[in-house]
Formats: C-alpha cells, structure tokens, sequence
C-alpha cells in the first residue's frame, strides 16, 4: 500500500527508511513561552489579535514519532498528507480555530529594505542588542531587556513589552528558527501600529511556513522547524487515535 501512494521514490525518504534497523524520527524544535501574557498588555495583544495564541504558548510537548509520521505521508505535489482513508491537509480554517490568528487581510511580506537593524530595533524597542546576526536577535536578549511591567510601568513601556512578547511568539512558537533560539527583526516591523498588526494574516503566513518546513523535512532532513504545535494539536483533533504514539506510523499507513 505505501509503495503505491508515494510517487518519486528514489527521492523520497522512506527510501532510507526502509533500510534502518529503527524508526527515522526527526528533530522537533518548539521555544514555549516561560509564561502567560501579563494582564497589563492583554489589549495590546488583543487588538494585535494574538491575544489567543499568547494564552496557549506555553508548556506545549511536541511528539517527534507523530509528527515524523504524518511528514512520512506528505506529498510535495498536492500539499496534502496520503493516507489510506484519503487525502487531507491543514487549512486557514484549521489555523483559526486552532491558534485563534486572522487568515483574511493583508498579506505580511518577509522582505524588508532596511538593512540598519540596529537603528530600526533601537527606534521600536528603545535598545539595542549586543549581537544582531543578519537582522536576527536572541530572544533571550528581549526576555532580559524587558521585564514584565507592574501598575507603574509607562503605556512606553508596555507597548514596548508586548512587542517583544510578540517577537518571542514569532520565533519560537509559531514561526521557530530551528535550534538558534533567534528571531528576525523584519517582524518587529511589522508591530507598530497594534490596530494595522491585527488586519494582517498572519494565520496564512505561519500555515505557508509549515508548509515549508515539512516539504524540506519530507527531503531528507533531519530537523524540522515552523508550527509544530499547530501540526499536533490538527492530527490529535482530526484523528483522535493519534493522541497515542504508539503504534502511530502504522495506523497512518495501515490500509486497515
């Protein structure tokens, strides 16, 4: 039954699979947030329409043996998983009501001409980082140059606060740049305004990295990055017997 539903063979890593003496797993990343968001930004990340998300980024465990599963069915072709009771996939649907992010509005473009990140980070967050690597900054350096605010904190201070809570988001909970624990600075750019944050889709932009990163994880990589949590917590809902990993590659695979 798998030999029929994958096309490209020689290409496909279940090629190697086959061969090991063990199940191929890949390397999941996920940087959960170290705690809710404080009561005195919940407008700002409410009117940026990432108040959701915020509230359910934290202490999510990822299952590489299901994850690695379902890229095992992926199609480059289709963007569709192949399984033996049909074709199926995530939708902006799957990502609003999972993750609560808009799908509709303007589309956030990647590309930014600035190349000054140090004046673009010192002019939206009041500082500048010691090590900014090609428009990426550590998370750590926002998680210690922005403490959580208290009832006298400055509306400055808070706006400032909730972009960086944001910035933390983007990097390690929705769009993961891998192990290096960094997030680019072209997101911040996108986080001025609140109001014009929430009219973007963003839901579109974290599913078109998903896509990404499991199209290049399905070709013979090790590593695997983008919303994790997203793909786990669709095949959990969508497929209840996968809240069990054992045994999860061949219920996938079964024709059974």
């Amino acid at each position: 039954m798998a030999g029929e539903l994958i096309r490209l063979d020689n290409k496909h890593i279940s090629v190697d699979q086959m061969t090991m003496s063990v199940d191929w797993v890949l390397q999941c990343y996920i940087h959960n947030m170290f705690g809710p968001p404080p009561p005195l930004i919940e407008n700002y990340l409410r009117e940026a329409r990432f108040w959701h998300v915020a509230t359910i980024g934290q202490g999510c465990k990822l299952d590489p043996k299901l994850i690695s599963a379902l890229i095992e069915r992926w199609r480059l072709e289709t963007h569709t998983f192949y399984l033996p009771c049909g074709e199926c996939t995530i939708t902006l649907e799957d990502v609003h009501l999972q993750l609560g992010l808009p799908v509709d509005g303007y589309t956030v473009t990647e590309s930014a001409s600035s190349t000054v990140w140090g004046t673009v980070c010192y002019e939206l967050l009041g500082a500048i980082p010691y090590n900014i690597n090609e428009g990426r900054i550590e998370m750590g350096w926002l998680r210690d140059t922005f403490p959580e605010p208290d009832n006298d904190s400055t509306e400055l201070e808070r706006i400032r606060y909730a972009q960086a809570y944001i910035l933390e988001m983007i990097g390690g909970y929705l769009m993961p740049d891998l192990p290096r624990n960094l997030v680019h600075l072209r997101w911040l750019l996108k986080l001025i305004d609140f109001r014009a944050v929430g009219e973007l889709s963003w839901g579109s932009t974290v599913l078109a990295t998903l896509y990404k990163e499991i199209c290049g994880a399905r070709l013979n990589k090790a590593k695997i990055g983008g919303c994790l949590s997203l793909l786990q917590s669709w095949a959990r809902f969508r497929f209840p017997f996968t809240s069990s990993s054992v045994g999860v590659f061949n219920r996938l695979t079964d024709p059974k």
